[in-house]
């Protein structure tokens, strides 16, 4: 696809695959073909993960730049200048693009101007979760935090023991995340007190995928997990043959996740028997998105693969 590894998870919308390279450049790539429709040189590596919405990419460069460029013909409409990489992912919510750097960010969709900033003191590589005008998001300082949407004051934190460069999903009033110390952590959404924390065998970097009372997430000891939503205890693991900072998708009954082994797994969601594999020719790091029977995920061997799904197409 592109001209170096490809650590950014893909967005597929419409038609169209966006993607990031470490080659600097966006891609919109065609979903069924695979052909190029455009790309955009940021000024640098992107590992941030893209947000389509309204016919906008919102994306963030190891330039400093959170970039937001026309989903059709990948001009620019605007960029705004962080004060550190942007490795966080963007989320867009009612016109206001909030994303992590130096600070947690939360700017116009429109026209790029700041609303507010929120200083956790660390870099901030988590993406966040806005949920009923709360924005969730992870720092490197080892808290989480919850932020007012609208003004950018704190409503509360909670301190893990390591780096939580996992991003939270949140669920019927919990926040899920992983820390840098091992543990999958749940936490009540509205006062940040723990509801229960799971010790995996090592950190977990991987964002937690949340479906029907399970959480599956990720970790480098390397398995991806399955645990029980409301009690925290485990309902099974799956090895893979290394570390899993790819994110799971979670899709028709199906676990998909990427392993550093090289491998995209497709595992039972309800049983974690494995379903099949994919050999890709590098790492896998990226985070898949899966549309309509096919599987969208990138590699280290610098390519984006489009995989169908057994029975699906």
């Amino acid at each position: 696809m592109g001209g170096d590894d490809v650590r950014s998870s893909p967005a597929v919308v419409d038609g169209v695959v966006y993607v990031g390279s470490d080659d600097r450049y966006l891609y919109a790539l065609d979903a069924d073909s695979g052909e190029l429709r455009w790309r955009y040189d940021t000024g640098g590596q992107v590992w941030s993960s893209p947000a389509v919405v309204d016919g906008v990419v919102y994306v963030g460069s190891l330039d400093r730049y959170l970039y937001a460029l026309d989903a059709d013909s990948g001009n620019l409409r605007w960029r705004y200048a962080t004060g550190d990489l942007v490795l966080s992912s963007p989320s867009v919510v009612d016109g206001v693009v909030y994303v992590g750097s130096d600070y947690l960010y939360a700017l116009d969709a429109d026209s790029g101007e700041l609303r507010w900033r929120y200083e956790t003191r660390s870099e901030v590589w988590s993406s966040p979760a806005v949920v009923d005008g709360v924005v969730y998001v992870g720092s490197k300082n080892r808290y989480l935090y919850a932020v007012d949407a609208d003004s950018g004051n704190l409503r509360w934190r909670y301190k893990t023991g390591g780096d939580v460069w996992s991003s939270p999903a949140v669920v019927d009033g919990v926040v899920y995340v992983g820390s840098g110390d091992g543990h999958l952590y749940a936490l009540d959404a509205d006062s940040g007190e723990l509801r229960w924390r799971y010790a995996t065998g090592s950190s977990v970097w991987s964002s937690p995928a949340v479906v029907d009372g399970v959480v599956y997430v990720g970790s480098e000891d390397p398995y991806l997990y399955a645990v029980d939503a409301d009690s925290g205890e485990l309902r099974w693991r799956y090895a893979t043959g290394s570390n899993v900072f790819s994110s799971p998708a979670v899709v028709d009954g199906v676990v998909y996740v990427g392993s550093y082994d090289t491998y995209l797994y497709a595992v039972d969601a309800a049983s974690g028997e494995p379903r099949w594999q994919y050999e890709t020719e590098g790492s896998v790091r990226s985070s898949p998105a899966v549309m309509d029977g096919v599987v969208y995920v990138g590699s280290k061997d610098r390519y984006l693969y489009a995989i169908a799904v057994p029975g699906r197409l």
